[in-house]
């Protein structure tokens, strides 16, 4: 329940069971929303997540889905709706990268697999929530929340640029689905988290990155994925009614 007592419907939230996903997927059940945990393998931390709010009082469950794949999305959509009701939010969240390299030693194959769930992912669960919530398709709105990255501004040389291009497409598609589905009750927004406390430097070869390069971010500090989630649930709230197409920050002035 929200301050109110309201409930505030489903959410999904992709790569919901570790990092910023998992993060905003407790925020989002305490502040009233019933929450789809999604998951690509690791089952174990998804149903701790659902295991943490369901003992916190709220509602949850987590459902396996590769992003990537059409039909896992549709089921991913499909089952949430059965046992949660209408999808009123969607967290773009599930990404990937690989190994930090220069874009002249990377092969084609890596670059299907980062855009395949960092791109196409997003592309079709943004597709079936406009399916679900847009008042052209008997719908009654919602609100969608794209995870993009810092790394869409600054390229990330020398690391993964493919990573950071990909960011780059969520940002524009951010700015036009908004466009697109503002008089049907959806409001699409995005945030650009910097350097955060995750687990998803180790998939770049280096847990410890943030420690490495904090020192160039104006606040000294790396981020929690708690600060990212506080953004998306502002942005999912009526307290930014007026706010669709936009981008919050969270990178520490970076």
């Amino acid at each position: 329940m929200d301050a109110t007592g309201a409930n505030l419907g489903a959410m999904i939230v992709t790569g919901g069971g570790r990092g910023i996903g998992a993060a905003t997927a407790r925020l989002a059940a305490s502040r009233g929303y019933s929450v789809c945990v999604n998951y690509l393998s690791r089952s174990d931390a998804a149903d701790g997540v659902v295991a943490e709010i369901t003992n916190a009082g709220g509602r949850a469950i987590s459902v396996a889905g590769d992003i990537a794949k059409e039909v896992d999305v549709v089921r991913l959509f499909d089952e949430a709706q059965a046992k949660l009701g209408a999808i009123s939010a969607l967290v773009n969240n599930a990404g990937i990268l690989e190994r930090q390299t220069r874009l002249d030693d990377m092969e084609a194959a890596r670059f299907e697999r980062v855009f395949a769930t960092n791109i196409t992912g997003a592309f079709l669960c943004a597709r079936e929530a406009v399916r679900r919530m847009s008042t052209r398709h008997g719908g009654k709105g919602g609100g969608i929340v794209n995870v993009s990255s810092a790394a869409s501004r600054l390229g990330s040389p020398g690391e993964y640029v493919d990573y950071a291009a990909s960011k780059g497409a969520i940002d524009s598609m951010t700015i036009g689905l908004a466009k697109e589905v503002a008089d049907e009750g959806i409001r699409v927004n995005a945030v650009r988290p910097g350097v955060i406390y995750t687990e998803i430097h180790a998939s770049g070869g280096e847990p410890g990155r943030v420690d490495r390069v904090k020192a160039a971010v104006p606040m000294k500090r790396g981020g929690t994925p708690e600060e990212v989630a506080r953004a998306i649930l502002w942005l999912l709230s009526p307290e930014s009614s007026y706010s669709t197409g936009t981008f919050i920050e969270v990178s520490g002035g970076r």
